[in-house]
């Protein structure tokens, strides 16, 4: 069993080292000049700006070397990420590095280290130890009759045991690590899992509230920004220095201000423009997250367009001056896009929208083409769709597991574990 797993990782580390060295996949480099770390790009599939393709590729291509791109999987990115992902945190020839890892940034990635053969032990006590109880059980079978021989077969047909940890946490930013793992024997009866289920705390009063703002010059981003309350004004103050937190005016809400174009943008008319256009942003655009939804008010001068995922005209959608407020996001449709995303899978629920300061933007076009962009997503909602993900991968897994038994069912043991405590 040992000696066949490690075949197996050793499979995994050669593709992976032949996928990073060619250069194929976005965001899959090497981080080391040695060669002995490499980079994952590690985009969450909820983003707005996530990209199959480019995004999911490498998890895909894993998918596909293992023959499980089934009729289920044709199209399901956080499947593949999870079997890669899977693969990478059980076998012993890799391990994470934490702390070169960067997952707050437009581009997100992880970064795993090769373990050389002198630092994997772990897997030769275990096959010494189980060719002992092999022996032991060989020496038993030759002093047993023909009874202990039908016993023999008998022990041969193990049960199948499996822990699942399933963690819900609203608080949390990165998918959970714990992959199940089971033992198989050539014949197996029944499957038996231990099912853990964490209790989590209700999320407190007011953390529902909060924004992720990031401004985008020309397609470069020059500002990220996160707000945690229920109000954000986005403006902008001529000549204001970039402040490394948001403004607070005593009894108002936070501002954002835009920043001026930095000198890395490239020369040329569409610069002129944009310096051109950030005065006429000056009284900005104020956001409002209410339960209902997340509504926006224009007060400036510049026009303001957006797109967001509960539209239900394909025409322009513009933010009229110093009207009533508009509503950007419905929470009310996200709840059922996410209990349908819980129960079904498939893609999952967007947690944002777009705005776009000056030009026209309609849900077709590329809005890193504009001259200036601000996507707001929402933190809370991101990590509920996270944790349904995280949900559904489970699910997924059990009735895998399921279909691998010949009576077709499966025992669930529920052991609760109490939150830790501080």
């Amino acid at each position: 069993m040992a000696a066949g797993r490690m075949r197996s990782t050793r499979r995994l580390r050669s593709w992976i080292v032949e996928q990073v060295s060619s250069g194929k996949y976005p965001g899959l480099v090497w981080d080391d000049e040695a060669k002995t770390m490499f980079r994952i790009p590690w985009k969450h599939a909820g983003k707005q700006d996530f990209r199959k393709d480019e995004d999911a590729a490498i998890f895909k291509a894993w998918a596909e070397f293992k023959g499980k791109l089934t009729d289920g999987g044709q199209d399901n990115p956080a499947a593949w990420k999870t079997r890669l992902r899977c693969a990478l945190n059980k076998s012993p020839e890799f391990k994470e590095v934490m702390d070169r890892a960067q997952l707050d940034i437009s581009e997100p990635y992880k970064v795993y280290r090769l373990v050389p053969i002198s630092e994997q032990g772990v897997v030769v006590p275990e096959k010494k130890s189980r060719e002992k109880a092999s022996r032991r059980s060989k020496r038993r079978r030759s002093d047993s009759d023909s009874d202990a021989a039908s016993d023999d077969k008998q022990i041969k047909r193990e049960e199948a045991t499996s822990q699942l940890y399933v963690e819900e946490s609203p608080v949390q930013t990165e998918e959970p690590t714990q992959c199940p793992t089971f033992i198989q024997t050539d014949s197996v009866d029944e499957i038996r899992l231990d099912v853990r289920i964490e209790e989590s705390v209700t999320a407190p009063v007011g953390a529902q509230d909060s924004f992720s703002v990031a401004v985008y010059y020309l397609g470069q981003q020059v500002l990220k920004r996160q707000i945690q309350g229920t109000d954000v004004r986005i403006m902008y103050l001529p000549s204001s220095p970039i402040p490394p937190t948001p403004l607070v005016l005593k009894a108002r809400f936070p501002r954002i201000p835009l920043p001026e174009p930095p000198s890395t943008l490239p020369a040329g008319p569409e610069l002129q423009a944009l310096f051109t256009l950030l005065p006429f942003m000056e009284k900005g655009v104020v956001l409002t997250s209410t339960p209902q939804g997340v509504y926006g008010k224009r007060f400036c001068q510049g026009r303001v367009f957006w797109t967001g995922p509960h539209t239900t005209m394909p025409d322009l959608h513009k933010m009229e001056r110093n009207t009533e407020p508009v509503l950007l996001f419905n929470k009310e449709i996200f709840k059922q896009q996410l209990d349908y995303f819980r129960t079904n899978g498939g893609e999952p629920p967007q947690c944002g929208f777009t705005l776009c300061f000056g030009e026209e933007l309609s849900d077709s076009e590329d809005p890193f083409q504009k001259l200036i962009i601000v996507q707001i997503t929402l933190p809370w909602e991101e990590q509920q769709v996270q944790n349904a993900q995280s949900i559904f991968e489970s699910i997924t897994i059990l009735q895998s597991l399921a279909s691998q038994s010949p009576l077709g069912e499966i025992t669930l043991n529920l052991v609760t574990v109490p939150s830790p405590t501080n």
